[in-house]
């Protein structure tokens, strides 16, 4: 049975392959009289390296493997895996520094192993290579292995060929089961025998000279200098006989910072990365281009532990520790700035996608759902695409609706009548949040960079038993500490519904996405189209339904301030549990038939550019904090498409406008304001004459009114006042027990927003919040949630022992404990994560001090500690 599996891999390899093999043959006749285990060590140029090495040594040498847990979790895969006897770890990038134990229990396993005298195929670098270039750095693998089984074989294998193909990180990140679907779909377009063929060369060696007693540092860099003799292009074989068979040479992809200056970064962040490395290293004084693995000698698993560090310490997401090469790297990857594959390639995009249409202004037409609104325009021009993303491609109209049908029986089966969405923006998220309002539930859309505290929390509140999620989202927040089994939930993943429609059930979604939306049409719609939650002005977040009426009337006005066309194109950034990401990035396009292209990552800004640049956008909804990234980054050609962008959440800093009229002179950037309560949009300039600086004018269905803070009374044009609003876009109020929201004034209810704004020239201007909040990683932190936790965990006094504050400007707040107790940010940030509080929330620095500054009234004095950690 082995023998036959071998054979007919080896002949399914040859149809795209051409391989040549050198040193097999002599290492088989050496082996005859040599029954020594034998430690095979290739590079690993791509995912499908392994297989062809093991369709070349299986028949004689039956090495057991080491295999990544992630790419071979398929059943398929888990079964040759089990025929093979391979060894498997979990990803480290991943999985992070919790699955160090299991990888040296991989290596043990290897260890013993080949002292039973079994052969193993080991890849020193302990991943793919994320260029033509093989990197082992300080990993401790191969080293530790050849230690502790001196009297192994080692036979090196030297291949070339592969960057570049589908399967290397050349083409971004790869998928096994997906590109090997894919090239078994293009060998039957090809006629079998009629593919083009990449070359492959295999060099096997046994050398006599290899330094088995050397240290790691000293064997890792000769067995780089082996692998990387002559190293390979970036080289792209066309996939069908139409196409040619000349192989096509690409540029590589350089991980590039977009901003290098670390001057930007607060002197905090520069210390603790500092201390943190020396203590991983053990080394003594550290200088900021020293290299992590030759100068420090940091192996892949302590690299994981300094990423799953940087998470917990200050909520960075460090996807690319490879790229993080020095100490410098790392200081900016802390402070935020963290590299990216600028030379990755992105998948094509498709000639539907640019297909114009009739040129007129959009609007929002009259009706009483989203659901009517979606299905009105998806009847004027099913085949029209609508959606996109990087993952899906582009989506119609109406195989946006056969995606519905297919995943409704799912939905509908679920328990209660609010069901929570937790995937990142795309297209699958769309579908998603679609699927759940035609199945007659509530979507409730959860924040996964709250906190596992504060995820429980809200789920609670609503009463959400159970969340759609992905897997990629969960594993990735899994390496940043968060514990989803906390949550109190059950996590379906949307991969396994998908995976139990079957063959039926798609072809009958097919053909009632042709035949009739009857069944889509007689749906009740529930009242509210999306619950959300705020950031929280407390300890907990508050839930917010927002109904149908409540987002059609905000998004009627906010389309007409800003005049969008027929033929402009979104990007969509925003996670859709912020209401802007909802109401702008998603239900705006499908009511208004805006085609929108989606990317999950708002903080990737050369990314963003590069993708503004392939579906030329012409619209962006943005927070300027991720707009600056993008500005930063993004080449100035990329951006000559962009014509309008929204920006909220924060003021917008003089130095953007700088950056938008130097990189793209064509766009305008109108700033908003608005809350989750009001679905959200309360205030936006307009696109002809937007003021910088302000937030514009309150769109035309909202009533306002600014009150004076002490009494109560409106204040004269230029004077600071208490914001208040009332209209048809604003909620009914919170579910739960959270406080009332609502004043009365003037005969009215309004919904008081806790934020100061003063009139001038006819527009707002924002003059703070009443609320203390702090906007960090794109996220409202709330300063009172900090300080109730950190009374709870420390000892009462007979007056306020703590405050926090925010120092630094409002591009790099740092949050600043002020406390008359002997305490540290270690134990402080401790009581915050054990609250469930996200890193967002850590303190950055203590300072001591006599007493807590008070007013009058007794009250704590935030005036005067502000001014305090400011220094002013």
């Amino acid at each position: 049975m082995k023998i036959l599996l071998n054979l007919l891999l080896a002949c399914l390899l040859r149809l795209r392959y051409r391989i040549r093999v050198e040193g097999l043959r002599e290492l088989k006749k050496n082996s005859r009289d040599d029954h020594r285990p034998i430690l095979f060590l290739p590079n690993h140029q791509a995912l499908i390296d392994p297989v062809i090495v093991m369709s070349l040594l299986w028949s004689r040498f039956t090495p057991r493997p080491l295999a990544d847990e992630t790419q071979t979790n398929h059943p398929l895969f888990r079964w040759l895996m089990a025929q093979m006897r391979a060894i498997r770890i979990p990803d480290l990038n991943t999985g992070g520094a919790q699955v160090k134990e299991q990888v040296f229990a991989g290596i043990e396993e290897i260890i013993a192993a080949l002292k039973r005298g079994d052969n193993v195929l080991l890849y020193p670098s302990g991943r793919i290579s994320r260029s033509q270039i093989e990197v082992i750095g300080g990993n401790s693998g191969a080293a530790s292995i050849v230690h502790a089984v001196p009297e192994a074989r080692i036979v090196l294998i030297r291949i070339r060929g592969l960057w570049g193909s589908r399967y290397s990180r050349a083409k971004g990140l790869p998928s096994l089961l997906k590109n090997i679907s894919g090239l078994l779909f293009a060998v039957l377009v090809n006629g079998i025998l009629f593919t083009p063929r990449r070359k492959v060369e295999l060099e096997l060696i046994e050398p006599e000279k290899f330094p088995r007693r050397a240290d790691k540092k000293e064997m890792n860099r000769w067995l780089e200098d082996f692998y990387n003799r002559a190293p390979d292009r970036n080289t792209e074989v066309p996939l069908f006989w139409w196409q040619g068979s000349a192989p096509i040479y690409h540029d590589e992809a350089q991980p590039e910072f977009a901003d290098t200056d670390l001057g930007k970064i607060p002197a905090s962040i520069h210390t603790l990365v500092m201390d943190k490395l020396q203590e991983l290293a053990g080394a003594g004084p550290l200088h900021e281009n020293d290299s992590l693995a030759g100068d420090l000698g940091l192996d892949s698993l302590v690299l994981a532990e300094f990423g799953a560090w940087l998470q917990q310490e200050f909520g960075v997401a460090a996807d690319n520790l490879e790229a993080l090469k020095t100490v410098a790297d790392c200081i900016l990857a802390a402070g935020g700035i963290m590299p990216t594959l600028a030379g990755a390639e992105l998948k094509p995009v498709s000639a539907h996608w640019f297909k114009p249409v009739p040129e007129k202004t959009l609007t929002i037409p009259e009706g009483a759902t989203i659901a009517e609104l979606f299905l009105r325009q998806a009847k004027k021009n099913p085949s029209q695409v609508i959606l996109s993303d990087q993952i899906r491609g582009d989506k119609t109209w109406r195989q946006i609706v056969m995606s519905i049908y297919a995943l409704l029986p799912e939905i509908e089966k679920m328990p209660g009548k609010r069901i929570g969405i937790m995937i990142p923006g795309s297209v699958s998220a769309v579908i998603c949040w679609l699927a759940v309002m035609f199945s007659g539930k509530e979507p409730v859309m959860v924040n996964w960079t709250s906190g596992t505290a504060n995820m429980k929390h809200s789920l609670g509140v609503v009463s959400a038993t159970q969340v759609i999620t992905v897997r990629a989202l969960t594993s990735r927040l899994a390496t940043q500490g968060i514990e989803l089994e906390q949550v109190g939930v059950e996590w379906l993943y949307l991969e396994d519904m998908a995976g139990r429609i079957s063959a039926g059930q798609k072809l009958a979604a097919l053909l009632k996405s042709y035949i009739s939306w009857q069944q889509l049409r007689e749906v009740e719609i529930a009242d509210s189209a999306a619950i959300l939650f705020t950031s929280g002005s407390e300890t907990r977040p508050k839930a917010v339904p927002l109904t149908h009426a409540n987002f059609l009337a905000n998004l009627r006005d906010f389309a007409k301030v800003l005049s969008l066309s027929s033929n402009d194109r979104l990007l969509g950034i925003l996670p859709l549990f912020h209401s802007l990401g909802l109401a702008g990035t998603v239900i705006l396009p499908l009511c208004a038939g805006l085609r929108t292209v989606y990317w999950p990552n708002p903080t990737e800004g050369a990314m963003l550019a590069r993708m503004t640049g392939a579906y030329g956008v012409t619209a962006l909804i943005a927070t300027p904090t991720f707009l600056q990234g993008m500005l930063r980054a993004g080449k100035p050609e990329l951006l000559q498409s962009l014509r309008l962008i929204f920006s909220g959440a924060e003021k917008c800093p003089d130095h953007i406008f700088a950056a938008l009229r130097q990189k793209c002179p064509r766009a305008v950037l109108c700033e908003g304001y608005g809350v989750t309560e009001c679905s959200p949009v309360v205030s936006v300039n307009s696109l002809d004459d937007p003021w910088p600086g302000t937030i514009g004018k309150v769109l035309p269905s909202m009533h306002y009114v600014l009150l004076d803070v002490e009494s109560g009374q409106p204040v004269a044009p230029g004077k600071n006042g208490r914001l208040l609003v009332r209209g048809p876009n604003v909620f009914s109020g919170y579910l739960g027990d959270a406080n009332n929201p609502f004043v009365r004034f003037d005969g009215y209810s309004w919904y008081d927003t806790g934020d100061l704004v003063y009139e001038q020239n006819g527009v707002l201007v924002f003059a703070g919040r009443l609320k203390r909040f702090v906007k960090l990683g794109g996220e409202m932190i709330s300063l009172p949630a900090i300080e109730q936790v950190l009374e709870a965990h420390y000892p009462a006094g007979d007056g306020p022992v703590l405050a926090v504050a925010a120092a630094g400007d409002e591009q790099h707040p740092e949050l600043v404990l002020l406390t008359t107790l002997a305490t540290d940010r270690q134990e402080a940030n401790q009581a915050l994560r054990d609250a469930g509080l996200s890193p967002l929330h850590n303190i950055r620095s203590v300072q001591r001090v006599a007493a807590i500054p008070l007013l009058g009234s007794g009250k704590t004095d935030y005036t005067r500690i502000t001014k305090m950690v400011q220094g002013t």
